[in-house]
C-alpha cells in the first residue's frame, strides 16, 4: 500500500506517477503460451468454438452472457462476425495445443490507454477447456500481456450472483472492489456487478505465483496440481467477496 501523501493546503491527495506513459493499445496479433496460443478470433474459428459449445448440454455457460446460446455454426458465425471483430472488445480464440483447435474464447475491453486500465471478460471456456491447464495459462497470458503494455490496472467484472466467475477471479489473484447494484440490464433481467482488479503493483509477485503454478513440476503424471493456484493466491489479495 502506498503512503497517504497531502497536499499544501493539509488535504490527502493520491501518490505520484512521474514517469507514467499511456500503453499502446493492444494489437491483434497472437498471444503464444505453452499450452494455448491466443488468436485473434476470426471467422473461421466459427466451426471449432460452435462444436465445442455444444459439448455444453445444458447452456450453463450462456447463463450470464448477454448473448447465446447459438442453435447453429451459421447463427454463432453470423454473431461472431457482427461482434466479435472489432478493436473493443477484442476477441481472442484460446487454442488448446494438444487438440490443435479453438475451445474457448475471452477478450479485452473497456480499454482505456490513457488512464492504463484493462478489463478481461466475454470469457467463455467450453467444456473441452474448463479445468484444463490451458484454460489458465490463457487467462495469465492476457494479464502479462496487459502488463507487459504497460497498462496499470487489469479488471474483471461479472454478474453479482455468478459465483464460479467470482471465484475464478479470486483464483487467479485479482482482489475484490465492490458491487454496483442495478449496474446494466441484459437478457431482460437485472445485473448487479461484482468487481475485481489487480494492478502493476501487485503483478511482479503474482507473475511469481502463476510461474510457479505452471511449472510442470507442480503436476504429477496424470496431470492433477500438486498445489492449487488459489492457495498461491489467496495471500496476494488485498480483499475477498
Amino acid at each position: 500500500m502506498h503512503a497517504v501523501r497531502t497536499n499544501t493546503l493539509g488535504q490527502p491527495i493520491g501518490f505520484d506517477v512521474p514517469k507514467w506513459r499511456a500503453p499502446v493499445w493492444p494489437a491483434r496479433s497472437v498471444i503464444e503460451g505453452r499450452h494455448c496460443n491466443l488468436e485473434p478470433l476470426e471467422e473461421r474459428h466459427a466451426p471449432d468454438l460452435h462444436a465445442a459449445n455444444t459439448r455444453d448440454v445444458e447452456g450453463r455457460n450462456w447463463t450470464y452472457l448477454a448473448y447465446g446460446p447459438f442453435g447453429s455454426v451459421d447463427e454463432y458465425r453470423r454473431w461472431l462476425t457482427a461482434t466479435c471483430l472489432g478493436k473493443d472488445p477484442m476477441f481472442f480464440a484460446v487454442i488448446d495445443r494438444a487438440l490443435g483447435k479453438a475451445t474457448g474464447v475471452a477478450s479485452y475491453l473497456r480499454i482505456q490507454p490513457e488512464n492504463g486500465s484493462i478489463e478481461v471478460g466475454h470469457i467463455n471456456f467450453s467444456p473441452l477447456l474448463q479445468r484444463n491447464r490451458a484454460a489458465t495459462e490463457a487467462m495469465y497470458l492476457m494479464m502479462k500481456h496487459a502488463f507487459d503494455l504497460g497498462y496499470r490496472r487489469y479488471e474483471w467484472k461479472c454478474d453479482a450472483l455468478n459465483a464460479p466467475s467470482r471465484a475464478a477471479a479470486q483464483r487467479l489473484g485479482l482482489s475484490y472492489e465492490g458491487i454496483f447494484r442495478q449496474a446494466t440490464v441484459y437478457k431482460n433481467r437485472n445485473r448487479d456487478t461484482a468487481w475485481y482488479a489487480t494492478t502493476d503493483s501487485d503483478w511482479p509477485a503474482l507473475r511469481a505465483v502463476f510461474d510457479r503454478w505452471l511449472d510442470d513440476r507442480n503436476f504429477d503424471a496424470s496431470g492433477r496440481q500438486v498445489v492449487r493456484l488459489s492457495d498461491l493466491t489467496q495471500p496476494l489479495l488485498v480483499s475477498r467477496g
